[in-house]
């Protein structure tokens, strides 16, 4: 299990676990968890797992409400701000290399929300969603980033909806059979995502082999 490091915000701790590749990163991905659930979730242990291989250094950011032991989600500004302070302490940390952030459901949302305020290079929203179950009228698109690279995954049974791919910088792919949770096939998710991420340069070539291999969790909650 990856120490979970605690980093300071106005709003309370956030915890940080963060995974080092083997050898030189090509690149920092920082991931966030869903309204409820935890950075243990099926699909971003998965992503962690193939972006290791890939040479990235991944850190997955528990907000402060969940590392207090809340469900209930914070404000949106809220989690806009602990995640832009947490991103600049590990940018400083790793200044040479692209940033990429992602997450799934609200972390994706987050992510997509301050884009452009942390300087990243691509964003990875899995199970972004597009609405509230239900009530499609409430449509969350606008917040897809418009000038950063983004690749939204997710299953064509959400029932909170799949953003259309509006604008050239945001590319949609559709899971069959996956509901939001997006857990009938993690590894096939990761792998959606680490092409991508090897379109955008963001990985080792291929072919590069580095001694070590990444750690693998047991995932216990969405």
């Amino acid at each position: 299990m990856t120490p979970t490091e605690e980093i300071i915000t106005a709003h309370g701790p956030a915890g940080v676990q963060l995974d080092q590749p083997a050898g030189p990163p090509a690149a920092l991905l920082v991931l966030g968890h869903g309204a409820g659930g935890g950075v243990d979730a099926p699909d971003l242990l998965a992503l962690r797992d193939a972006a290791l291989a890939a040479g990235l250094v991944v850190a997955r950011v528990t907000q402060p409400y969940r590392l207090a032991g809340r469900r209930a989600p914070a404000p949106a500004r809220q989690l806009d701000v602990a995640w832009t302070v947490v991103l600049s302490v590990l940018r400083a940390r790793c200044p040479e290399v692209p940033l990429v952030v992602g997450g799934r459901s609200s972390g994706a949302r987050v992510a997509c929300r301050t884009a452009d305020a942390v300087g990243a290079a691509g964003v990875v929203a899995l199970a972004f969603p597009l609405h509230p179950p239900g009530r499609p009228e409430r449509s969350r698109a606008a917040e897809l980033p418009a000038s950063v690279p983004t690749l939204v995954v997710n299953g064509d049974r959400d029932p909170f909806g799949m953003p259309v791919a509006a604008v050239p910088t945001v590319r949609v792919i559709a899971r069959p059979g996956e509901r939001h949770e997006l857990r009938k096939d993690p590894l096939g998710t990761a792998a959606v995502v680490l092409d991508w991420l090897r379109a955008g340069g963001w990985t080792r070539p291929c072919g590069s082999v580095v001694a070590g291999s990444p750690p693998s969790d047991r995932a216990d909650e969405a």
